[in-house]
């Protein structure tokens, strides 16, 4: 089937690394850090010890360059798109990047232990090529990204009769 033929897309997720703080939850965490630092610090810089202020600060810069790295690496993207000849896995990384990788469907295997464990992969394997897809979701997550996805190939390899036997 050539490319300029529409194919018919079987299964499309979009995943996404989960961030449990909002923006304005970060905004709220920093300031309870810097209240609690200044009710901490300021008597220990009026008994004199005005150095410990500066390492106060020093801990609130780290958890705020901690926080922003966080928030970038979540910015990653992966898209999984199945279509009649081939499963294309989009990845997106934090800086823009974009990897493309295509996988033959009809020989694809997508492998993931049932139940999950923490360490378990997501793995697609087609004709020798191997991927490792959703390493930030939780395994729960990956797991039902693999029942879907097996649903999805098992569609495509079945054959679809449109005649009528009467």
């Amino acid at each position: 089937m050539s490319d300029a033929v529409a194919q018919a897309v079987h299964f499309n997720a979009t995943l996404v690394p989960h961030r449990s703080l909002s923006r304005r939850g970060f905004r709220w965490l920093i300031g309870v850090l810097l209240a609690a630092n200044l009710l901490i610090g300021l008597p220990v810089f009026l008994l004199g010890a005005w150095p410990v202020i500066g390492f106060m600060g020093l801990d609130v810069a780290l958890v705020v360059v901690l926080f922003r790295l966080n928030y970038k690496s979540g910015r990653l993207t992966e898209t999984l798109k199945l279509t009649d000849s081939a499963l294309i896995v989009t990845r997106l990384d934090p800086e823009g990047l974009v990897e493309e990788t295509r996988l033959d469907a009809y020989w694809l295997r997508v492998d993931m232990d049932d139940p999950p464990e923490h360490e378990s992969r997501l793995t697609l394997i087609s004709r020798g090529n191997r991927l490792v897809v959703g390493r930030f979701l939780t395994p729960d997550e990956r797991l039902e990204v693999a029942k879907a996805l097996r649903a999805a190939v098992a569609r495509i390899r079945t054959p679809t009769y449109d005649h009528r036997w009467e």
